[in-house]
């Protein structure tokens, strides 16, 4: 059987560029480390990037690498021959940044001056949060790990002050309203406790700003320390603060595989009255065999084993008469 003749396709290559080398240009510049394919839209949309030494201030601009000549703020972008991914433990007190103006601690200090591309972080931990940082040079990849849509859960240890009860935890998962906004967690469970304290172990995937500390100065047990354990599939481990090293195949298998599912369950915080921890499947009706009109009966055999012509099932008003109910029905009709 052969196939009904179609539009063809134009081929494209790993990085997004067609047959002909062009590609749009915010992912270029996000090939080129600065930024996510959005963040690279917003330095587009400001002209701080020209092509060919004009200002291209429209999405739709196509560029065609080693033929047009791009800039971003006077300086030439040139995209990475590859791709590179990193794992970092930022300690607290360090900004998510690669410069300041103010010259305080970045990220950027914790890594080698030379010998890596430009590369930039996957998302950010606010200045006293440590943990896990992914940075990278693929924009597409960023784009997917960092926005909503894609649901990628951050799981999260939370040092709070006090030591929530049961109910607190509830609360977590039913959601908790702070600044007009609702947040929840997927996850919240008590790590252990001590005098005055207590480690909760968190999961979420909102991506809003300072959603930790939000929902647990919901509960009245503000966030004492914070660390991010997890990113997707990506799990900090041993790796010791203030170093990094570069994703296994495995990991960054399975990164890319979160991305590309991009879903995962409890997308909507539960609704009120639902039970939060898991609800139970609808148990299958009844059948009742009440005396009502329709109530309905199990089928009984009739005398000389005939079966009812409705099938085997008959309701209270379709019972028979009795042989002496229906001579007295004959006398008064006489």
């Amino acid at each position: 059987m052969s196939k009904r003749p179609g539009r063809p396709s134009r081929p494209t290559t790993p990085t997004g560029q067609t047959d002909g080398g062009e590609e749009r240009l915010q992912r270029y510049l996000a090939r080129g480390g600065l930024g996510s394919r959005r963040s690279c839209e917003t330095l587009i949309l400001e002209g701080r990037v020209r092509v060919n030494g004009r200002i291209a201030a429209q999405l739709g601009t196509k560029v065609t690498s080693g033929v047009d000549k791009v800039t971003c703020d006077g300086k030439p972008v040139t995209p990475a021959p590859g791709h590179l991914y990193l794992m970092l433990h930022k300690p607290a007190g360090v900004l998510t940044s690669l410069s300041d103006p103010r010259e305080r601690p970045v990220i950027g200090d914790l890594l080698p001056a030379r010998g890596l591309p430009r590369l930039f972080p996957v998302g950010r931990l606010d200045y006293h949060t440590e943990g896990l940082v992914l940075l990278t040079n693929d924009g597409a990849l960023a784009h997917g790990l960092m926005h909503p849509s894609f649901e990628i859960e951050k799981e999260y240890l939370a040092k709070v002050r006090g030591c929530p009860t049961l109910d607190d935890l509830v609360r977590l998962k039913a959601g908790v309203i702070s600044d007009g906004e609702r947040l929840w967690a997927t996850e919240a469970e008590m790590v252990r406790s001590g005098a005055g304290s207590a480690w909760l172990k968190l999961v979420v995937h909102q991506g809003r700003y300072h959603e930790i500390r939000r929902l647990c100065d919901g509960i009245g047990h503000p966030v004492v320390r914070l660390r991010r354990v997890r990113i997707g599939p990506l799990v900090l481990g041993k790796l010791a603060k203030g170093c990094w090293r570069r994703l296994t195949p495995v990991e960054l298998a399975g990164i890319r595989r979160a991305v590309r599912r991009g879903t995962v369950p409890s997308t909507s915080p539960p609704q009120k009255g639902t039970n939060v921890r898991g609800a139970l499947p609808s148990a299958a009706p009844r059948v009742r065999s009440g005396t009502g009109q329709n109530a309905i009966r199990k089928p009984r055999p009739v005398q000389g084993g005939r079966a009812p012509a409705s099938g085997g099932l008959r309701n209270a008003t379709s019972r028979p008469q009795r042989g002496g109910s229906a001579r007295r029905q004959e006398r008064r009709t006489r």
